[in-house]
This record gives structure tokens, C-alpha cells and sequence, in this order.
């Protein structure tokens, strides 16, 4: 069977390695399927040649059963003509919604869209919209429930989202989630309130999950800061989690458990068990079925509701279905081993989601369930007492044996997450195995059932049960913050490569494979040191392998309406911009920068340069300063900028931009070439920030890049005076890419200033469909008339460029067509 469930996932994965899903995909399944079907009936029984047919044609079911769910999706992406054209949606709120103080994101199902009075019969059938007040009118809006029907009027576009590696890729989140498109609305009409049929299971377990979320709320002070933390755990929904919580959780490794995780199942599904034997078995009820079978259902209907209400989360799943095998097993008279049990999870999560592979949850929740099934093994020989004979040792020994084995589990689970949690975050929390040891007791066994109790029993019962969830809560979060603020606390360290994960993969099956430990503690040290090149193979012995003297690399990140451009040389890095803000705590540093960083294992830059004081320019720099070193910092600012205190207060040399200012790094040169050499930290300067840009070349013997920041015709002006033939003899014939100034507005990229230079290709960073129209038609068309290939990052995602001695640039793009969605999940 475990060959049987391996050969249809693989079928499945087969579509990975594809370019796309191909057009005649069924016909193909067929022509294969056919002839295995034939002779998985044909052939004798005992031939081996009729399991090969068998899984053959397991794997073609698979592929097909991956193709039809990949198609179906693509075919529900809202199409390019729709884009940006105020339409006129009806449907309902199809799920629990992200609501706060700044408006509310919520899935919707369209059933009727039209453009005025014409009908449209090819949008998307659910899409995900973002309902704000207008700036003009800042009115709260209504409460958006679970099974509401609305008329919306809304703006569409199609799942777009900034694609950089090692960051969050929202196209893929919402191709998983089956949106077609999101979009913002403009103005909204309750048409019907919470119109649920009685079948429909679904929705009704979100208006249900929407009515434990108000519960729990309004049970607690409006100023509980762990309130989130509750409905996490009651529900699953971790939306109102604050971020520095999660990032006191990751350092200490105890994110896992702000979650709905196995064990919240398996304790939820005991006691559902336990509560159905024990009515059962009061009458004469035992006589119609038995009451270890009416327990192992009722168990598995407990997980089932409670996997609903927790928003069927993987780990959730995983547990209901491993719950279902046993009690199917039971009914059947079955005995299955226990990876069979893990094995039918697998098979049934995959089945019902293709994409399930592709989140973090499921790698760390099926990789620790594997783990210690496999290195337990049988845990009565693990303890050295005959099964059955357990309560004739002394109770000190069983229980100094139970903590033993409590500590292995825990040392084994946390060897086998290690390859996961370094490439999925970057970092291994070293304080993990300490917090767990209280925070998992006190998570799962005080808060986690007080919540969920305090949340189902009725109000003037449930908030005592809440308060001490919230107190045990505020306590736990006290120690957490104490030992996330050690110095060592956690390590991070680059995405690792697949060589390092087999390494350390092969290293630690070995040393956590069952059996005593005191005989072969060496050997096994031996096997956990594989895993040394995941923490100490240097990012700088990285960086000297692909950069020599005298090369560098440009990293334009696909950073919305802003500009980030990382520049890298054999022992040196450059920050050029640090991105746009966007609200009151999302920034670029938090959302990208930072990740990419994170995932390159680069954790101090030699200098910042911010080109002027703009938000889309300036907005990321605070919260990279919190966790990357920055060695200095150059820059056009006025002196009351509030970067220049931050770094003042981290003792950060900061000096103005000033033309004529140049260095080398490791034989590449860097020359400002705007503002003028007047310039300082001043609040005196009349013009428009822009045109104080920090203008930066930076040149090879072969090849020379130009970052303009948001400089515009005055500036270009300037620029292009500077550049007499002294200054362009010393450019000479190199091949020159450009930065268009201020993301390719009217104002900038002048004909002066691109006939002068003549670079060779161009590139912007803009938002995608930016309310200012950038690049604007004329600038783009003006880089085609002169020849000049024009790059735009919401067209090629994250663009990196490769500067190498003797040869020309290379560029790698992160973007692709949308029906090579699936093929980027690899």
C-alpha cells in the first residue's frame, strides 16, 4: 500500500518538473492509463510485471489528478481586459475574514459580475478583496460576516504580488487559496445577511468560527495583548497576532505551538472518545456495537468538527485523518503499523490539496510525526520493560523513564526540523529546547483547554476561564522575551542548498535511528556533525567563489513603488534605497529586504545610501537597522529626518551625497555623480526632494551601473553638463545599464541625458498598475525609439544582474508567465 500512495504522489510531482501544464494532458493520461489498465487484468496474478502495471497506473492518476486541479485554477484567473474596469460584483463572503481598525480582506464568491448593464460571463468565481474607508470619507465600514451577500463596486486586478526570492509570494498563496484575482472596493450594499443553506457544511463552520472569534474578543479586555494568541489557538485564525510576538515566538522556537497542532486534535479527539464510551457503556447499548468502536468514531468526529472550526489547517488534518485510519481500523478489524497510519494521512492531505506540499506546515508537521514513529520505534524496548509489566517497576523508575523518553522525542524532533526550519525561516532558535520545556505543558495543557473551554461554555462561565488562558499567557510571554533578548539566542543562517539538506538529511536519519543511545552516542555525534554546513559555511567564502576582484552583482528586488538595489562585490555590500512604507507597521525592510537578506545569509552591510528622504526610498531603512549591522551611511536627507537620529543613536557615521565623492571595494569603482559638491544635511535646500538625489555609478573595467534615484529634469540637467569628454572618456565604451530616474515618470529620463550616456539597457522599479502611471507611455516608448531595452519589475519580478571581468552582463528575472504558476511552487 505505502508503494501504491508513493506512486500516485509521485504521478503528482511529475507536474513540477514541467514548464507548464500541458494543453492535451488527458489525452496523454489515457494513452498511458490504458495499457496499464489492461494489464493490471491481463496478466497473471503473481507477476511482478502486474504491480509495475498497477503503479504505473497509479502514477498516471496521480499526474491527472494534479493537471485537472491546476487547470481548473488557472482557468479561474481573472483575465487581462478586466483589469483596472470598475465592475459591479454580487456574491457572499465565503470565509472568516481579516478585520481591523483599517478595514477588513475577505474571500468572496461571485455570482453575478457585470461592466454597467453587460453581463460577464468569464470572471473569476472567488476572488479576495480588501474593503477600506476612503481618505476623503474615513467612516467605519460595516462588519463583513461569513455567508453575507453583498453588491459590491470594485476594481480588480489579477493576483499580483512582489516576486523576490526568499520572500512570501503572494501569487502562489492565492493561487493555493483558489483567488482569481483580488481587488479594493469602492463602495458596498448588503443585499441579504448571513444567507447559509443548512448543506453547506463549509460556510457554516466560518460564520461558526466567526462567532467564537467575537466571543472570545469581547470576553477579554479590549487591551489583552495575547487575545490573538487565544484565537489562534482555539481556531486556528492568527491574524491579530502583534509581529514582535511572533518574533519573540520564532527566536524561542515556540512558534509551532501558537497554532492548532496535532496534539490539540488528539487531546480534543481523547476526550470526545472517552465522553462517548462512557455514555455508551451506561445501558444496554454496548450490545448493538462495541464500545471501543462507538469511541474511535466519536473520536474521529470530534477531530473532524474541530479541524473545521480550526480552519483545516495541515496539522490539523494530518490528525484527523491519521484519527479516521484508526478508527476505520478498528470497525474493519484491522491492526495497521503505525507508518501505514501515517502514510494514509499523507496520501488524503495531498489528495484533497495538491499544494499542501508547498507550506511549511506540512513539512514540519508530517517530518515530526515520521521522525518519532521512526526513531521509537517500540518504546517498551526503548524503556527495557516487557510490555504488560509496566506497573511492576517502581514509580520513581517509570517516571525517571518517562522523562528519558520525553527528552529524546524532543531531541529527535528537534534534530529532524533542523534541515526544514533552516530553509523555510532562515534561523534555528537555540533557547528552543528550554522554552519548550515549560511552554509546552503550560500551552497545551493549562491554556490551550482553558481557551477552548472558555470559548465554548456560555459567557458568564467562559470568561473565568479566559482570564487565567490570558494570565498564563502574559507570564509565559515574560520568560519568552527574557530569553529571546540573549545576545545567542537564535542562529541564522542562509537558505541552505539541496547538497547541504541531503548531507544533514543522511546525518540525522543516522542519528536518530532507533536503539540505546549509550552504545553508539559517537557514532551518532558523528552523523548530527553532517549537519555542520547548514550553520558554518561562510556567506563571505560563498560570495569570493562567484565574485572576484574587480566583479560585483546588482540585485534590483521587485519591491512595489519604491527602490532597493543591493550591490555586491567579492567582500563588500551596498544598500541603495530601502523600499516604500506602507501603513503604520508594514514597511519593504519587514517584508522583503529583510527576507532576502535573511535567505542569502547576509547579515551586515559595509553601507547604507538612502537618495533622498522620500517614503518609497527611505521607508525600510528603521527596521533593517534593527537586524542588520550597517558599517555607514550616505545620503541626501534633511536634518530633522528621523533616520538621522536613529543612527546617531546607534553610533552609525552618516555623511551627506556629494558629487565627486568616490571609492573602491575590491577593484570596483563607485563615483556620485549628483547632488552638488555643496551639498549637506540641511532643511534650507528650495527645491523638490528629488531633485537631491543621490546619483551613484558604479563601474568594472567592463561595465558601469547607473542608480538615479528620483532625480528629474533639473538634476538630469545638471548630470549632463558633468559629463564633458573628460568624464565620458573615463565612462568609455563600457556596457552601461540604467536606472530610469523616479520609476520612469514624464519628469525624468530626459533625451539629453540618454543620448549623452547611451547606456545600453534600462530598467525601472514600479508598483504594478501604480496610481501614478509609472513608467509613463512616453518614457517607454522614448527607451524603445532609442533602442534601449526597458526592464520593468512587475514584468520580471527580482532582477539580477552578474558583472563578471572580461564578459558580458547576465541577468536572471524571478517572474513568469501565470500558467507557469504551478511550475514555480518547486
Amino acid at each position: 500500500m505505502r508503494l501504491a500512495i508513493t506512486a500516485f504522489i509521485a504521478g503528482g510531482s511529475l507536474l513540477l518538473f514541467l514548464p507548464q501544464v500541458p494543453e492535451y494532458w488527458l489525452f496523454v493520461c489515457i494513452a498511458v492509463a490504458t495499457p496499464c489498465l489492461l494489464a493490471s487484468y491481463l496478466i497473471a496474478q503473481e507477476s511482478h510485471f502486474k504491480k509495475f502495471a498497477v503503479l504505473g497506473l497509479l502514477f498516471t492518476i496521480g499526474f491527472a489528478w494534479n493537471a485537472r486541479y491546476a487547470e481548473y485554477r488557472l482557468n479561474n484567473i481573472l483575465s487581462v481586459e478586466l483589469e483596472g474596469k470598475d465592475l459591479i460584483l454580487e456574491g457572499r463572503v465565503a470565509a472568516l475574514p481579516q478585520s481591523s481598525s483599517s478595514g477588513a480582506k475577505f474571500a468572496f464568491e461571485i455570482d453575478k459580475a457585470s461592466i454597467g448593464n453587460e453581463c460577464l460571463n468569464n470572471s473569476p468565481k472567488r476572488i479576495y478583496l480588501s474593503w477600506q474607508p476612503a481618505w476623503r470619507n474615513p467612516q467605519a465600514i460595516p462588519d463583513v460576516i461569513p455567508g453575507q451577500r453583498w453588491k459590491f463596486k470594485a476594481k480588480l486586478k489579477r493576483t499580483y504580488g512582489s516576486l523576490n526570492p526568499y520572500t512570501f509570494d503572494f501569487e502562489l498563496w492565492s493561487f493555493h487559496q483558489d483567488f482569481g484575482a483580488s481587488g479594493s472596493i469602492r463602495t458596498g450594499e448588503l443585499l441579504l445577511d448571513k444567507d447559509i443553506a443548512w448543506t453547506e457544511f463549509e460556510l457554516r463552520m466560518e460564520l461558526a468560527r466567526w462567532h467564537l472569534r467575537q466571543k472570545i474578543q469581547a470576553m477579554l479586555p479590549s487591551d489583552a495583548r495575547y487575545v490573538g494568541v487565544l484565537v489562534a489557538l482555539v481556531m486556528g485564525d492568527q491574524n491579530a497576532i502583534n509581529q514582535d510576538d511572533w518574533q519573540v515566538f520564532n527566536a524561542t522556537g515556540i512558534g509551532h505551538l501558537i497554532s492548532i497542532s496535532g496534539l490539540h486534535v488528539t487531546m480534543l479527539a481523547g476526550i470526545g472518545a472517552s465522553l462517548a464510551a462512557f455514555i455508551w457503556r451506561r445501558r444496554t447499548w454496548p450490545l448493538i456495537a462495541p464500545v471501543g468502536k462507538v469511541a474511535a468514531a466519536s473520536g474521529f468526529l470530534t477531530a473532524f468538527i474541530y479541524a473545521w472550526l480550526a480552519g483545516f489547517q495541515i496539522p490539523a488534518q494530518r490528525t484527523m485523518y491519521m484519527v479516521g485510519v484508526v478508527a476505520f481500523a478498528l470497525w474493519t478489524g484491522r491492526n495497521p503499523r503505525s507508518f501505514d497510519i501515517w502514510w494514509w494521512a499523507l496520501a488524503f492531505v495531498l489528495l484533497l490539496d495538491p499544494m499542501a506540499a508547498y507550506t511549511p506546515g506540512f513539512w514540519l508537521s508530517f517530518g515530526a510525526v515520521a521522525a518519532i514513529l521512526y526513531a521509537m520505534g517500540n518504546s517498551s524496548d526503548l524503556l527495557g520493560i516487557p510490555t504488560g509489566k509496566e506497573l511492576e517497576v517502581h514509580w520513581m523508575l517509570r517516571m525517571f523513564q518517562a522523562l528519558r523518553e520525553a527528552c529524546r522525542v524532543q531531541a529527535v524532533v528537534t534534530l529532524a526540523l533542523l534541515p526544514f526550519t533552516l530553509y523555510w525561516f532562515y534561523q534555528v532558535s537555540v533557547v528552543s529546547p528550554l522554552a519548550n520545556a515549560f511552554a509546552i505543558p503550560l500551552v497545551s495543557y493549562v491554556v490551550t483547554p482553558l481557551a477552548i473551554a472558555g470559548a465554548l461554555l456560555p459567557e458568564f462561565i467562559g470568561r473565568w476561564l479566559l482570564w487565567p488562558a490570558h494570565a498564563s499567557m502574559e507570564y509565559l510571554g515574560i520568560a519568552l522575551e527574557w530569553m529571546a533578548g540573549w545576545s545567542w539566542a537564535v542562529i541564522w543562517s542562509k537558505q541552505p542548498e539541496w547538497w547541504m539538506l541531503v548531507l544533514s538529511g543522511a546525518g540525522i536519519v543516522y542519528a536518530i535511528r532507533p536503539g540505546e543511545i549509550g552504545e553508539s552516542w559517537k557514532r551518532r555525534l558523528l552523523a548530527i556533525a553532517l549537519s555542520a554546513p547548514l550553520f558554518i559555511w561562510p556567506t563571505t567564502l560563498i560570495s569570493s567563489a562567484e565574485l572576484s576582484q574587480g566583479e560585483f552583482r546588482v540585485s534590483v528586488l521587485d519591491i512595489g513603488q519604491g527602490t532597493a538595489v543591493l550591490i555586491e562585490t567579492a567582500n563588500r555590500r551596498l544598500l541603495y534605497d530601502t523600499g516604500p512604507i506602507q501603513g503604520k507597521k508594514d514597511d519593504a525592510g519587514q517584508r522583503v529586504i529583510l527576507p532576502y537578506l535573511r535567505g542569502r545569509g547576509i547579515d551586515q552591510v559595509d553601507r547604507m545610501i538612502i537618495s533622498h528622504s522620500d517614503s518609497d526610498h527611505v521607508g525600510g531603512a528603521a527596521t533593517l537597522l534593527k537586524h542588520i549591522r550597517f558599517d555607514s551611511m550616505m545620503g541626501s536627507l534633511p536634518s530633522h529626518n528621523p533616520l538621522l537620529q536613529n543612527l546617531r543613536a546607534r553610533k552609525i557615521p552618516a555623511i551627506p551625497c556629494r558629487f565627486g565623492q568616490r571609492w573602491t571595494w575590491d577593484g570596483v569603482d563607485f563615483v556620485i555623480w549628483h547632488p552638488n559638491s555643496e551639498s549637506v544635511f540641511s532643511d534650507q535646500y528650495p527645491g523638490k526632494p528629488n531633485e537631491m538625489s543621490c546619483v551613484l555609478e558604479v563601474r568594472n573595467q567592463q561595465s558601469s551601473v547607473w542608480l538615479t534615484g528620483d532625480v528629474e529634469k533639473q538634476g538630469e540637467a545638471e548630470i549632463t553638463e558633468r559629463l564633458d569628454e573628460l568624464m565620458l572618456r573615463e565612462i568609455g565604451d563600457r556596457e552601461l545599464l540604467f536606472m530610469a530616474p523616479h520609476h520612469g515618470s514624464k519628469t525624468s529620463s530626459s533625451l539629453a541625458l540618454l543620448k549623452r550616456l547611451e547606456p545600453h539597457q534600462a530598467f525601472a522599479q514600479n508598483g504594478y498598475r501604480n496610481r501614478y502611471g509609472h513608467p509613463h507611455p512616453d518614457v517607454t516608448a522614448r527607451y524603445k525609439n532609442l533602442d534601449i531595452p526597458f526592464y520593468q519589475t512587475p514584468q520580471t519580478g527580482a532582477q539580477t544582474w552578474l558583472f563578471k571581468n572580461n564578459a558580458k552582463s547576465s541577468t536572471q528575472f524571478w517572474r513568469h508567465d501565470i500558467k507557469r504558476i504551478w511550475h514555480r511552487m518547486m
